[in-house]
């Protein structure tokens, strides 16, 4: 079986479809992880926030934002997040999944906080969303997608620098991770990376919600163990991830 048809059997089975009907009525976002095949290996998509923003400008995120009432559901969010921000068309991005939800419980969101709160609940108003809104409580879910390794962005400049790619595999290598351990309020390991560009020659720092998110994909897609701590069960993820949840609901 080839390995993007691998990949996909293997994330549809995390797919949250109706599981969480149950949840209250909160106001929605969405990221889209982009995925494709390059020279045998998978591959995912990521953009560097324009300087020239208020607020955490140049950092590294996965595109995503807001529900509008025009979209139908989180995919509709996260296929036009991504058409805005890096010229994506909808149409080409087959979705495979959506992943859990992160619940985000903040009394301010902005464009730093968005989605700063990863399921560790740790990396709290810190992180880039792309986002304007004040609220008490947001519903962000995770969508993963494969594109054709053909696709050229073409990034919004009011809100993206750069675009480029990075092996998904490199999400499980010790090499040029590092975790931080003990910070007030944390559950697990707070990660980072540092990605050298072979193409451009740029170096990224990867850290935070983003870093997570690619760790799980990683680690989904790949049925690889990463070689450091991830404070959640490979296996079965989602469980730890459910558990955070639903903590943060009975906070709301």
């Amino acid at each position: 079986m080839h390995i993007k048809e691998k990949a996909t059997d293997i994330l549809k089975r995390f797919d949250i479809g109706n599981k969480l009907s149950y949840l209250p009525v909160l106001p929605k976002a969405s990221v889209l992880i982009p995925l494709f095949v390059k020279n045998g290996q998978l591959f995912t998509l990521l953009t560097l926030r324009s300087k020239e923003l208020r607020t955490s400008a140049g950092e590294v995120c996965f595109p995503g934002g807001k529900r509008d009432p025009s979209d139908r559901d989180d995919v509709d969010t996260a296929l036009r997040e991504a058409e805005e921000e890096i010229g994506l068309p909808p149409d080409d991005v087959e979705v495979v999944c959506r992943l859990f939800p992160i619940i985000n419980k903040v009394d301010k969101v902005n464009d730093s906080t968005l989605l700063g709160n990863s399921y560790f609940e740790s990396i709290c108003l810190k992180f880039p969303s792309h986002l304007h809104v004040f609220q008490s409580g947001l519903l962000v879910t995770p969508v993963v997608g494969f594109i054709e390794e053909s696709f050229r962005p073409s990034p919004n400049p009011a809100e993206v620098s750069a675009v480029f790619t990075v092996p998904l595999d490199f999400f499980t290598s010790e090499k040029d991770h590092y975790a931080a351990h003990g910070a007030a309020g944390m559950v697990g390991p707070l990660h980072s990376f540092y990605f050298e560009d072979p193409d451009s020659g740029s170096r990224y720092h990867i850290f935070g919600l983003t870093a997570m998110l690619a760790i799980l994909v990683a680690t989904l897609a790949l049925r690889k163990t990463p070689e450091f701590e991830v404070g959640f069960d490979s296996e079965d993820p989602f469980s730890f991830f459910q558990q955070v949840l639903h903590r943060r609901i009975s906070k709301l």
